[in-house]
């Protein structure tokens, strides 16, 4: 029995994986673009930006402490900002969907190291 050559390419399974990589790229570069933790931030009447380097410290919904965008305990957020100029602006964000109690933890300790600048991003209010 003599076997038959191939008249055409199946591209289908080329396809299906163009797709796959398609999905991938277009779901993670949303995330990028976006920002790097998702904090839904409080209202407030204006919206202040500090254009200095600052000192980043991120509270996400779960209650999650970042400190430039890298995961850090109450010890460890201690830690990272003792060898810090204390002139440096110190930005909170907070998603306004956590207790209270975890943003005046993360709070009590940036001024018990002595920082003087410290603010707390908001949105604009419509």
């Amino acid at each position: 029995m003599q076997e038959k050559e191939f008249d055409y390419i199946n591209v289908i399974p080329l396809v299906d994986v163009m797709l796959v990589l398609l999905t991938i790229t277009l779901t993670t570069s949303a995330f990028i673009a976006t920002g790097v933790i998702p904090v839904e931030l409080p209202k407030a009447s204006k919206s202040h930006e500090e254009t200095l380097k600052t000192q980043s410290v991120e509270i996400d919904r779960t209650g999650e402490i970042y400190l430039n965008s890298r995961p850090v305990t109450i010890e460890g957020l201690r830690d990272s900002l003792k060898p810090t100029d204390r002139s440096v602006p110190v930005l909170i964000r907070a998603d306004r969907g956590i207790a209270l109690q975890r943003f005046v933890d993360v709070l009590d300790v940036v001024k018990n190291l002595g920082f003087k600048r410290v603010s707390l991003q908001t949105e604009q209010r419509e």
